[in-house]
């Protein structure tokens, strides 16, 4: 049942950046996500659209579509150049390359790039969009879908066309059909031809004029491509039903016999033409059932048919172009590949010649079909992953370069006797079947398999070799002959275990591919399979519910955990020894397997979760469901810090190794979502959010428009007010009046005051300094040969010899009271004095929690000892007020035991000192109440740890 849309809700429109309220003009940005940001997609290469052709001197470099971003791949390596670095408004319908400049088709406007940055655009008067795109001298062409073709003229001056010079309106779609082709042929100036489904058309660009059109009756067939031939008026005419004729234009008739590239197949389209330039007649056509024909013009033969270049599933070719002087051949198709293919020089006899098919030279792709599955290797490989798709297809993609991207062989390994099986894997039909499980150990690669697969509708799991690329010996059946749904390889790489949908789980030794242990607890499916880091402990679970607990080491039973749920998915970290499983009744459980209890239940989704993953850290769970949402759940608090509503459904998500990246695969596009994660640069709040503050970010993209570069997190400043409130937070002193709070200073100082004694006489010198034997002669000199009585006698001004004669005591003390600054108490005493004259001692307590550990103890050891003891007893007086604060409580216990320590002996002595006595007793009185209080604390405290720790 479809819900009415609500006009007051915001609807995030899939195609553009911006986010909009229906009935409303208003525009707002996307909100972003504060721990994830979009990167770029990984994996795409080109769609649909045929790709663009461009020459810079000697070389070629290649130009394709994937989406509202094009890619630029040098012809030579196949190895990318540059990405479009912003995308276009709509998506690309057209390209055409021209020296520099890239021309991309979008809505009714065309793109001017170069190298990747847009420079113009140009707008055509007809709201119909772009079909085809033509560069020549000063003149851009287009094509659009109504048959209005924009004429474009570069002003003087200017690099490239940049001004509308005139419109051609002969070419009624409605009635002429739409237009198919376009054109310059050579030596033909200031013209073009067009071709429609029904004709030909000539035009002078120029003067505007319609040159020629072909007859009505000329073509009983359908026109679906043309392409101008390296002869003088000539071109080739590619029809829907798979036939190709060359026709005059100067004569305006057909020439020869028509070419029928697929007699067998009635409905082959031809979509493509090209001419080999190097020296052979050779024609390629390029049919919509993923075939290039390849055809000899001077021997009127058939050179080669290469079946299967592209998917017809996906539209076949979409382009087949042979580069110019050069037996080399470009296609492209919908499914996601771009692919070159190179003839070998012919093979000469005596009476003819042998033309060697075509062999694949070198190719660039990625999955046809949306991935369903993905897996990181460990940190060693972090920046590769494994990718299982719908299209059968096994890939490994590399996340620092595209060229390093390499698909899994599905060709069988030789057997025993040194045979291999007949035939090459080629068509869908001899794929295997879709991967729906993909687990992997690095520790034994290059010794044996070390990736395990689970496929779809299969009783076995295969083996794959990552070091080779391509699949194992060894199919490992389920014990019970039930279809496999889990796989999992343990960290040394040792062993292999296999789900079954029918409950039974089988260990096979990957060297021997033999079975070693069957385990049969569970009466339905096996959704997940996962061992420690020792293999010691393993832990399955399954659609009843029923959580196992296994050592695996000793192949015993540990227990079972019954869940309420059945259980989707489930993931192990290894660190933590925690698992957390996706339940149907849309809640996370998150386990510790140490105790087998739940410690944890996240709920917040509201359709069915698709796929989870924990950060390499463990604190969080990152997953996605059908109800289009990312959250990231912190563990610690079990509240969700963070979401992000997604405008495509998302099927699987997973952390790097190293958590610098995240994965997601989605249930549109073949690409890998690539998302950088920001909580490696700033700390992220792990304030709960609620589903109405969720960011509304849009996908990542090719070009990464809209997205962030790895550093995003960084070099930007914090948005959300909350962050930054929380991360300037401050540690307050006291959090309540009534709590005994500690020190927050270091805890050495601490140590130092309690044990200040010891730490002096071990610092204490074991011998005195001894003077050098040899001293220089100035380090002799004593008396007056040096300072001031010196620098007197050597006649330098200073002081008078009456004032430096003066060196008596009552010199010194006229000098002092003279002096008003000068003061014989220290702030020690000074602040304990007034302290005591005005009852309050904080600053003085403010002054002694600062002090140095050495001031603290030359102060308290100066204090006076002689009747009366008013400064004792001020300093006892202070501590007891420092006490019913209830702050600084270890350092106030250091200052009275130093304080003992000292002056022990003279609080005996004068026991009659009635100010002291009663100083002294209210401190004991306050420590025994302080004392009792902080032990009932720590005893609370430390049961409920014990009971938290035992539940």
């Amino acid at each position: 049942m479809v819900e009415p849309v609500d006009k007051k809700r915001k609807v995030l429109d899939a195609d553009s950046s911006i986010s909009v309220l229906p009935g409303s003009k208003t525009v707002q940005k996307p909100k972003p996500s504060k721990i994830f940001s979009p990167f770029r997609v990984l994996g795409n290469v080109t769609n649909e659209v045929p790709f663009a052709v461009g020459t810079l001197g000697s070389t070629f470099y290649i130009v394709t579509s994937v989406g509202r971003s094009f890619q630029i791949y040098d012809a030579a390596t196949l190895h990318l150049l540059f990405v479009s670095q912003s995308q276009t408004p709509a998506k690309i319908t057209c390209l055409e390359a021209h020296h520099h400049y890239v021309y991309a088709g979008f809505g009714n406007k065309i793109g001017i790039f170069k190298r990747g940055r847009l420079e113009h655009t140009l707008e055509c008067t007809t709201s119909a969009s772009v079909t085809h795109v033509l560069s020549f001298g000063d003149y851009v062409i287009a094509a659009a879908s109504d048959g209005e073709i924009s004429v474009f003229k570069k002003l003087p001056g200017a690099k490239y066309a940049n001004s509308l010079y005139t419109i051609l309106k002969a070419i009624n779609a409605a009635i002429e059909g739409e237009i198919v082709g376009l054109i310059h042929p050579p030596t033909y100036l200031n013209k073009i031809v067009v071709s429609t489904t029904s004709g030909l058309f000539i035009f002078n660009v120029r003067t505007g004029k319609l040159l020629f059109r072909s007859p009505a009756s000329q073509f009983t067939e359908a026109i679906s491509c043309i392409e101008a031939a390296p002869v003088l008026d000539i071109i080739a005419v590619g029809t829907t039903t798979g036939s190709v004729y060359l026709y005059n234009l100067k004569k305006g008739k057909i020439l020869g016999q028509k070419i029928v590239t697929a007699a067998e197949d009635a409905s082959a389209k031809v979509v493509s033409l090209s001419f080999r330039t190097d020296g052979s007649p050779h024609l390629v056509a390029g049919l919509n059932t993923g075939d290039l024909f390849f055809y000899d013009l001077a021997k009127k033969a058939r050179v080669h048919v290469l079946r299967h270049a592209h998917k017809e599933t996906h539209g076949g070719i979409s382009n087949a172009k042979f580069l110019n002087g050069q037996p080399i051949v470009v296609s492209n198709g919908g499914d996601n590949h771009l692919k070159e293919y190179v003839f070998d020089p012919t093979l000469s006899t005596s009476n003819s010649s042998i033309v060697s098919p075509p062999r694949h030279l070198r190719s660039r792709g990625g999955h046809s079909a949306p991935p369903v599955t993905i897996e990181f290797p460990d940190e060693e490989k972090s920046h590769f992953i494994y990718s299982a798709s719908g299209d059968r297809s096994f890939w490994s993609f590399s996340l620092r370069k595209d060229a390093q991207a390499q698909e899994m062989s599905q060709r069988p390994q030789k057997q025993k006797n040194g045979k291999r099986q007949a035939g090459q894997v080629q068509s869908m039909k001899e794929k295997f079947n879709e991967i729906i499980a993909i687990s992997s150990s690095q520790t034994r690669e290059g010794d044996w398999e070390n990736i395990l697969t689970a496929h779809k509708d299969e009783p076995f799991a295969r083996t794959w070799e990552s070091k080779n690329k391509r699949v194992g010996r060894f199919n490992l059946n389920t014990i019970d002959n039930g279809m496999v749904k889990s796989v999992c390889i343990s960290h040394c790489g040792n062993f292999g275990l296999v789900g079954s949908a029918q409950g039974g789980i089988g260990v096979y030794n990957l060297q021997s591919g033999l079975l070693r242990k069957k385990y049969v607890l569970h009466k339905k499916a096996v959704t997940g399979l996962s061992i420690d880091g020792m293999n010691r402990k393993m832990v399955s679970c399954g659609l009843d519910g029923i959580i196992g607990f296994y050592d695996f080491s000793q192949s015993k039973y540990l227990g079972k955990l019954q869940l309420e749920a059945p259980i989707t998915s489930m993931v192990y970290h290894k660190s933590s020894d925690l698992i957390a499983c996706a339940l149907d009744d849309l809640s996370i459980v998150i386990i510790d397997v140490t105790t087998q209890k739940v410690v944890r239940v996240l709920i917040g989704h509201t359709n069915r979760i698709t796929s989870l993953d924990f950060s390499p850290d463990g604190r969080w769970i990152v997953s996605v469901g059908l109800d289009a949402t990312m959250r990231t759940w912190d563990l610690p608090t079990g509240g969700c810090i963070d979401g992000v509503r997604l405008p495509v459904v998302a099927t699987g998500i997973k952390f790097s190794p190293i958590g610098d990246v995240l994965a997601t695969t989605h249930v549109s596009g073949n690409g890998i979502s690539l998302w950088t994660n920001r909580a490696q640069f700033r700390p992220i709040s792990t304030r709960h959010v609620e589903e109405e503050d969720f960011a509304t970010i849009l996908l990542p993209t090719a070009s990464g428009d809209g997205g962030s570069s790895m550093l995003d997190g960084a070099l930007e400043g914090d948005t959300d007010e909350d962050d930054v409130l929380a991360q300037t937070y401050t540690t307050l002193d006291q959090i309540d009046e009534s709590l005994i709070t500690l020190s927050l200073g270091a805890r050495s100082k601490f140590s130092n005051l309690v044990h200040l004694d010891v730490i002096k006489q071990r610092s204490k010198p074991k011998e005195a300094p001894k003077k050098p034997e040899n001293a220089p002669f100035f380090l002799s000199l004593s008396g007056q040969a040096v300072g001031d009585q010196a620098s007197v006698a050597e006649g330098k001004p200073g002081q008078s010899s009456a004032d430096n004669n003066d060196d008596t005591a009552e010199g010194r003390l006229h000098k002092l009271k003279s002096d008003q600054g000068h003061n014989f108490e220290s702030k020690f005493t000074t602040l304990l004095r007034e302290g005591s004259s005005n009852g309050d001692y904080s600053e003085f307590l403010k002054f002694l929690v600062g002090a140095s550990p050495s001031l603290v103890d030359l102060e308290i050891r100066s204090l006076n000892s002689f009747p009366p003891l008013n400064e004792m007893a001020n300093f006892v007086e202070a501590l007891n007020q420092g006490l019913k604060s209830n702050t600084n409580f270890d350092l106030y216990q250091a200052f009275f035991s130093m304080y003992l320590k000292s002056h022990g002996d003279v609080i005996h002595n004068n026991a009659d000192e009635q100010r002291l006595n009663s100083a002294l007793e209210q401190w004991s009185e306050l420590d025994r109440q302080k004392g009792e209080k902080l032990d009932e604390l720590v005893k609370y405290c430390s049961g409920v740890i014990s009971f938290l720790s035992t539940v």
